[in-house]
């Protein structure tokens, strides 16, 4: 069984993970350990703080133990809120400290729409908006044009993090825009897993969030792929390219 590693900063949505190992039917199994308490998952400073490096330290012994052989973070920090440039030295130095090879979840999403041929997306975020515009210059960084971006008052965002499958969709609406070839929602706390084949049948086009994306770049660090059709239009179907 291939054994995948999260690093992740707070605790919102991470049950999405156990729903992702129930769909890929027990081929995979994605153990989380945290970077430390008390951190906002929008947060884009404290990963970079005096004391990080101790928790960073003890947050990879306990990834050793599980055996992971791929290692993602899951931060902001760990991924886009740096820009693109750092974010590689970022995921290089992660793989150097783990001894495995690393990535993060902010690349994913880029390595995610090459693997789909997408270029032009929507990115429906419950992001603060500082957060927000430093994801929409990564992805334009990373190749991708941004066509729409959905800024969400506090209440709406707030149920999407909180709500289900209606909230999301509604969030992924109000940033979809008819040229975006595939709709992003890269906030960690949104638990989407189990909406993912009803949000690109609304949508009508392919949609990438956090915890599928973070799995699907544990496993092609892994060079392990697996096809499922609960998962989204990315786990049907083959890469364009070995990336």
């Amino acid at each position: 069984m291939t054994a995948i590693g999260f690093l992740c900063p707070g605790h919102r949505g991470e049950d999405d993970y156990p729903r992702v190992e129930q769909l890929l039917a027990g081929a995979v199994r994605l153990d989380l350990v945290h970077t430390g308490t008390g951190e906002d998952a929008h947060a884009v400073d404290p990963l970079h703080g005096a004391d990080f490096a101790g928790r960073l330290t003890a947050a990879m012994e306990g990834l050793r133990l599980t055996g992971a052989e791929a290692v993602v973070w899951t931060s902001p920090a760990g991924g886009f809120a740096h820009g693109w440039k750092d974010a590689h030295t970022e995921a290089t130095e992660l793989a150097r400290q783990a001894g495995l090879p690393a990535s993060s979840t902010s690349l994913g999403f880029v390595h995610a729409a090459q693997a789909l041929g997408v270029r032009k997306v929507a990115v429906a975020h419950a992001y603060p908006p500082d957060t927000a515009a430093l994801f929409r210059a990564f992805l334009t960084d990373g190749g991708l044009e941004v066509t729409g971006t959905g800024e969400p008052d506090a209440l709406t965002a707030e149920r999407a993090v909180d709500g289900g499958e209606a909230e999301l969709l509604a969030l992924a609406r109000a940033a979809d825009t008819p040229d975006a070839e595939a709709v992003l929602l890269p906030d960690t706390a949104l638990r989407t897993a189990a909406h993912l084949s009803a949000l690109e049948a609304a949508l009508g086009k392919p949609v990438l969030t956090a915890s599928q994306v973070s799995v699907w770049e544990g496993l092609r660090l892994a060079d392990r792929r697996l096809h499922t059709d609960t998962l989204g239009t990315l786990f049907t179907r083959e890469p364009v390219a070995q990336l």
